[in-house]
């Protein structure tokens, strides 16, 4: 029989979020385990983790990694853990709080019951629901996102959603090895991916909350890489090279 949930949740410095995160997401009402993949956080983000597996015995994971190796390999590191481990939903989600751990059971049911095979946690589906944003970056994801979807055809507004859920038979299906973006890009690469080759996504509306500790990770580089992939994506699909 498979394990049911898996929440993979990628670390760099989240000392003052990850230790309440874990707590809140073991008491849900929905059993769900929880996989940390930490890139040699230096503020001890790990020590924090391995002192939640001993208080949370058999139901919290840690992958350490050294150095800061990108959002992309930590999740597809946790994605071929997650299979490995026969697990039959897997999730993503952030560390900071701007993902809230009561959606979680929602998302996961959503696939479940045979709506999604992808379950989005849309800041978009309904309008705009981000608190704490300044208007400069609501614009930048807001164009961003719409950029994504008018080059690649997604049927999502949300296309950059690093809060989901995945089907087993998703990641089953998808050359994991394949996959080489690392920012907010590896989100579109997902879910255009799994497009593709025949899954469902459907998106869920969940309140998106800017972090209140720690740093946010988005850079120009980040930025970037998601400009530049979107043509690479529609491209390899259009000569078959997906």
């Amino acid at each position: 029989m498979k394990n049911n949930a898996l929440i993979i949740i990628p670390t760099f410095n989240e000392a003052h979020n990850i230790g309440k995160m874990v707590d809140q997401l073991m008491q849900l009402p929905y059993r769900v385990d929880v996989l940390i993949v930490d890139d040699g956080s230096p503020d001890k983000t790990a020590e924090i983790v391995k002192s939640k597996q001993d208080e949370y015995e058999d139901r919290i994971w840690l992958i350490e990694r050294e150095g800061k190796l990108g959002l992309g390999t930590a999740y597809v590191e946790g994605f071929k853990f997650a299979l490995k481990k026969d697990y039959e939903y897997i999730c993503e989600m952030d560390a900071d709080f701007s993902h809230s751990p009561t959606d979680v059971p929602n998302l996961i049911e959503t696939v479940k019951n045979g709506e999604a095979d992808i379950a989005v946690g849309s800041r978009y589906s309904r309008g705009i629901s981000i608190v704490n944003w300044p208007l400069s970056r609501l614009i930048l994801s807001y164009c961003a996102n719409l950029y994504a979807r008018t080059i690649t055809g997604l049927p999502i507004k949300d296309t950059t959603a690093g809060f989901k859920c995945i089907r087993r038979e998703v990641l089953e299906t998808l050359d994991l090895d394949k996959i080489s973006s690392n920012g907010y890009a590896f989100q579109i690469e997902i879910h255009f991916r799994a497009w593709k080759a025949g899954f469902k996504l459907k998106e869920v509306s969940i309140i998106f909350r800017e972090r209140e500790e720690g740093v946010s990770k988005m850079s120009r580089t980040i930025v970037r890489e998601a400009v530049w992939r979107v043509w690479s994506l529609k491209f390899k699909s259009m000569f078959g090279s997906l």
